[in-house]
């Protein structure tokens, strides 16, 4: 047999040189390349001979009708993986320390488990302190099978004499193979469970959930091969000290990325949110400066949040420019466009920028909502609360239309706003909607329109 070779990976990207190296050439890292061995296997052509050809399967002859998603029991989770989950996918989700991945995993399983096998594997916890937690959410009574195990051979060699319906891993970073020497949590073993998981889940038709941690700058810990390897991407979000978690899906082959789902933390674990634009909106009897109410749009889902903005003047050294939500270059940009096209100088005063509720917005549709709060606050004259706002801003001045309008405004009327100041490309044509449609093409006429010009 040969020598185990030596071999140096690299934690931040995973890739894998013959010898160590300050700087890793791929990515850039310093000093994180990892010793370890490579195991030594021997092919199976050597062993049996030449391999047995696979054949292959015409795509017109493929049926998915017969294919059925399974329904975790809550709707929000459903909506995030794009309908259910999917027999044969593995789902990767990471999220903060205590922000409620088991917590939420463990809810799931119990009301799967009234329809299919489900088991939970926890390499963390004890089988007691499972039963703890499940106590405590009140799902004691569940029929979810459990296993304490952290070696990955182990797991799988139990789990193909029945293989479950649904399969729960907490967490991948605790798993280990037998066929490494390296310790747990490290690239190659966190590259190396994953693989055996998913293979084993793709021949057997099991969907599976991996708990993943996280880094102290948010993102999954270990390569960026583990994102790749998995079918969906879940992230935990929350603002500090909210009892709202708001789930984000950042890739997802049998859905549509970016989808997001509500929960409240509650003692018996996690409860829907059925409005989420109540998490955000602040129900003031009067309107202060600085506020608007915006209709954002989540993948498939309109909500309505509140952009805040405070103008101040700068005690001293440069002004500056903080946001929370929103791009801060974004909001550069339109301070620029505010100056030259309305004459809004905020050249010399600090100007911050808020998404209440801890969301974070992308899209260029808040645009009009932050410049909007922005002159408010520095004019000290309120919006009227009854007003949502939405549109792009463009460089020269004018107000772009923004997709799916007609949905924004649906979603406002809901909430029993008024009026809505929109781009004049997104004027409704022949809806029967209650709102009074204010539509703007000019930055200056969006400002005139609400007695901030």
């Amino acid at each position: 047999m040969s020598k185990a070779k030596r071999i140096f990976t690299c934690n931040d990207c995973g890739a894998q040189h013959l010898k160590w190296q300050g700087q890793c050439p791929d990515c850039g890292s310093w000093n994180a390349l990892a010793e370890s061995r490579e195991p030594t296997r021997r092919r199976a052509a050597q062993s049996s001979g030449r391999p047995t050809p696979v054949a292959t399967t015409r795509l017109d002859e493929i049926s998915v009708a017969d294919i059925a998603r399974m329904s975790s029991g809550l709707s929000e989770l459903d909506r995030v993986l794009g309908g259910g989950l999917v027999p044969g996918a593995v789902v990767l989700i990471g999220g903060d320390p205590g922000i409620g991945k088991s917590t939420l995993l463990l809810g799931a399983a119990a009301r799967l488990s009234n329809t299919h096998r489900v088991c939970y594997v926890t390499g963390e916890e004890s089988l007691d302190q499972v039963g703890l937690r499940a106590a405590r959410l009140e799902v004691a009574a569940a029929t979810v099978e459990l296993m304490a195990e952290t070696c990955v051979e182990a797991v799988v060699e139990q789990l193909e004499q029945a293989p479950p319906g649904v399969l729960i891993i907490d967490s991948i970073q605790t798993l280990f193979s037998e066929a490494l020497e390296s310790a747990p949590g490290s690239v190659s073993q966190l590259r190396e469970s994953t693989a055996q998981l998913v293979r084993f889940s793709k021949q057997n038709g099991v969907a599976t959930l991996l708990v993943g941690h996280v880094t102290k700058e948010g993102t999954l810990a270990g390569p960026r091969v583990l994102e790749h390897m998995v079918d969906t991407v879940l992230y935990f979000e929350t603002d500090l000290g909210s009892r709202f978690r708001i789930i984000r899906a950042v890739k997802n082959r049998f859905g549509s990325a970016n989808e997001m789902g509500f929960f409240v933390m509650g003692e018996q674990g996690f409860k829907e949110v059925k409005n989420p634009s109540a998490i955000f909106l602040a129900r003031r009897t009067e309107p202060v400066a600085g506020s608007v109410t915006l209709v954002t749009r989540e993948s498939s889902r309109p909500l309505l949040v509140e952009v805040q903005a405070l103008v101040d003047s700068t005690p001293g050294g440069p002004p500056r420019r903080l946001a929370q939500g929103l791009d801060v270059q974004r909001l550069g940009l339109l301070l620029a466009v505010a100056h030259r096209h309305c004459g809004l100088g905020v050249g010399d005063r600090d100007v911050f920028a808020n998404v209440v509720g801890g969301m974070r917005i992308s899209e260029t549709a808040a645009d009009l909502a932050v410049l909007l709060a922005v002159v408010s606050s520095l004019t000290d004259t309120p919006v009227p609360s009854d007003l949502v706002v939405f549109g792009e801003i463009g460089l020269t001045g004018e107000v772009r239309p923004v997709p799916f309008g007609e949905e924004r405004l649906i979603e406002a009327q809901k909430h029993g706003f008024a009026r809505a100041l929109i781009p004049a490309a997104n004027a409704p044509r022949g809806a029967t909607l209650k709102l009074e449609i204010i539509p703007v093409s000019r930055l200056g006429e969006a400002l005139a329109a609400v007695g901030l010009g």
